[in-house]
């Protein structure tokens, strides 16, 4: 496991889940330590791989991740490649949009796009209640490296 983000130690794991109404277990306090020391969503398998030599196996890390997913402090993104990912949530228990992510169709690299502002504004008229709200933007084409 990398090494916890500055702030991101156990106390602050077992204290998101207290204000969830969660109870602290290792293996939540262990998926929202790998999840805040990640700079890009996290599918299932990465963090099994990640947090194997940890003693937890693959289903008690697959409902860590919905669970801490149901309570709000993670968002699941699907991203259109049919692999689930996970990533901590700055607003915890909002699904309000955070940032939108960019996913390369030719290797699959997903990246956050935080320092860029995305606006979409519907039609007025009965269009725009129809759309309802957006909570995630995900925009897709060729990375850097898949260009050169």
């Amino acid at each position: 496991m990398k090494t916890p983000a500055t702030g991101h130690n156990v106390a602050w794991a077992k204290g998101l889940l207290k204000e969830a109404g969660l109870r602290s277990t290792a293996a939540r306090v262990a998926v929202l330590q790998q999840l805040a020391s990640g700079e890009v969503p996290s599918s299932h398998a990465e963090i099994v791989a990640l947090l194997t030599n940890f003693g937890f196996d693959q289903s008690t890390i697959f409902r860590a991740l919905h669970e801490l997913a149901d309570a709000g402090l993670v968002s699941r993104l699907d991203l259109g490649d049919q692999i689930r990912r996970f990533e901590l949530r700055n607003t915890a228990g909002d699904d309000t949009l955070e940032h939108p992510h960019f996913m390369c169709v030719d290797c699959g690299k997903v990246t956050c796009l935080e320092e860029f502002t995305f606006s979409l504004a519907p039609s007025r008229g009965p269009r725009r209640e129809q759309l309802g709200k957006i909570t995630e933007v995900l925009l897709k084409g060729h990375c850097g490296a898949c260009l050169d």
